[in-house]
């Protein structure tokens, strides 16, 4: 969706051209993927962070046209709802120091945007999903004026039948029933998504070792408990975002429609081809916008395709683990980690990063032998069950004896998993001074049982002694911005004393 188009309204043979121009572009890739030395090149990493802007009282401040206005950093840019920003960090090699360099890039750019956004009474807040969202926050009047978000959503309603979106979320301590007839509720969620660049030789285990990494991380990482006053998941943006922009309407659109928002449906048994051609298989086309570059001409004469078409399709199919392919430095391949939430601080959203980054290189030297103990669906299991409990989970994870998977804790598994990603950070060039000082983030979080939505979680809870749960979602957003100023870590946040 990082791709810009000027029109958000489209004819039947748009649709036509642009399924054409898919299927070439698979055929362009195919033929890239067998080019010898294609992708070859240094591991290198990037993120894009979004974050929200508030107001002096803590509710979601509709500027970030104004605030973008003025500055002019090209790596900031619009998100979907207008209280919404994103930047995107210059790609860095990984090797030496790459979560303080990234988490000094950060840093500089969030000093820039904030230093904008004081101009029009607003603060920035790195938080997964904004505790004081009320429902007219969002809406139609709430979306970014932007050509690709009006059409995502004239897309999205044209596959639905113009039927509002339904939202069903059941928590531990609450459930969220609605409707709504845009897809602005995407835009609650705000994310860190991380880009690790891989051979194409590699992508194979790397993208499982990914998919088996992402719960445990995810559990240790969760940061949005809350959405329109009513707890729910602990990382609830994962069930939000899938419902926010499912096309399928179970009385309207055939039963064998996927999902757009999904883990996956199974181990990868090649490569990254397979990926692609399965989203073309699967999903029907939701923007049509058709680029004039001929793919197989370009591959045939030696060059390296845009693939214009696959990566407009390949952005409107939201896998937490996404493939993706890139004509920087000849071309090149990347897998983008999107599971993650922004916040609570940016030291800790860079103990994430290494986290991830970590054990997905740690565990793809046994990828091949892993998948075959732990069924896609246990995989699958384990990720839904991070997002709904965090640390209180518990996994499915491969046994060294049979049979295969033993049940973990959360904390038992992230515990035991802490030394596979500094091994693979190290292994990968990372300073072992640098991994340790990241991780070492990730383990005190394990020893005081604290996260982001823990710590959400256990303030609104004190602070419901003395307040409605309103006001008292109030006074917890602006105890967390102080917290987040300090830049200290949430795991030594403290609770608190009303």
């Amino acid at each position: 969706m990082g791709l810009d188009i000027d029109r958000d309204q489209f004819e039947e043979s748009d649709y036509l051209e642009f399924s054409r121009k898919l299927h070439r572009g698979l055929e362009a890739l195919q033929e890239l993927l067998e080019r010898p030395g294609f992708g070859e090149g240094r591991r290198s990493v990037g993120v894009e962070v979004e974050f929200s802007l508030v107001d002096r009282q803590g509710f979601p401040h509709p500027v970030n046209h104004e605030v973008l206005d003025n500055l002019s950093d090209p790596r900031v840019t619009l998100e979907l709802v207008r209280f919404n920003i994103e930047f995107n960090t210059n790609p860095i090699p990984f090797a030496g120091k790459p979560f303080s360099s990234m988490g000094n890039q950060c840093s500089e750019v969030l000093k820039t945007v904030s230093q904008s956004s004081t101009q029009f009474d607003s603060r920035i807040a790195l938080v997964g999903i904004l505790p004081t969202l009320g429902e007219h926050h969002l809406g139609p009047g709430s979306m970014s004026d932007a050509p690709r978000y009006r059409a995502l959503s004239n897309g999205l309603r044209r596959l639905r039948g113009d039927a509002p979106f339904h939202i069903s979320i059941q928590g531990d301590k609450g459930q969220l029933e609605m409707l709504s007839e845009d897809v602005t509720l995407e835009g609650a969620n705000t994310a860190l998504q991380i880009h690790l660049r891989v051979s194409p030789d590699e992508f194979k285990q790397q993208y499982n070792a990914a998919q088996m990494a992402v719960a445990p991380v995810l559990a240790a990482s969760v940061n949005s408990p809350f959405f329109l006053a009513h707890q729910l998941w602990q990382e609830t943006r994962i069930p939000l975002f899938a419902q926010a922009v499912d096309p399928r309407v179970e009385e309207l659109t055939d039963w064998r429609l996927p999902a757009r928002v999904c883990f996956g449906n199974g181990w990868v048994r090649k490569g990254i081809y397979e990926l692609f051609e399965e989203i073309v298989a699967l999903h029907p086309p939701l923007l049509p916008v058709v680029g004039e570059e001929d793919p197989l001409e370009v591959v045939r004469g030696g060059g390296v395709p845009s693939l214009f078409e696959l990566n407009m399709h390949n952005g409107t199919v939201w896998r937490w683990n996404r493939p993706v392919y890139d004509t920087a430095s000849g071309g090149h391949l990347r897998i983008e980690m999107r599971a993650l939430p922004a916040g609570p601080t940016e030291i800790d959203m860079m103990a994430n990063m290494a986290f991830m980054i970590g054990l997905t290189l740690g565990l793809a030297p046994m990828a091949d032998k892993m998948i075959v103990a732990l069924p896609f669906q246990y995989a699958t299991r384990n990720f839904y069950h991070a997002a709904r409990r965090g640390l209180d989970a518990d996994f499915l994870w491969p046994a060294d004896d049979a049979p295969s998977p033993r049940l973990w804790s959360a904390v038992e598994l992230v515990e035991s998993l802490l030394p596979v990603a500094k091994a693979g950070l190290v292994d990968g060039g990372v300073d072992e001074g640098e991994a340790d000082t990241y991780l070492a983030i990730i383990e005190e979080r394990l020893s005081h049982r604290m996260t982001g939505a823990r710590w959400q979680i256990d303030t609104l809870r004190k602070l419901e002694e003395r307040f409605h749960r309103d006001e008292a979602l109030f006074l917890l957003l602006e105890h967390y911005l102080r917290l987040q100023e300090t830049g200290e870590p949430v795991a030594r946040w403290p609770i608190p004393a009303f």
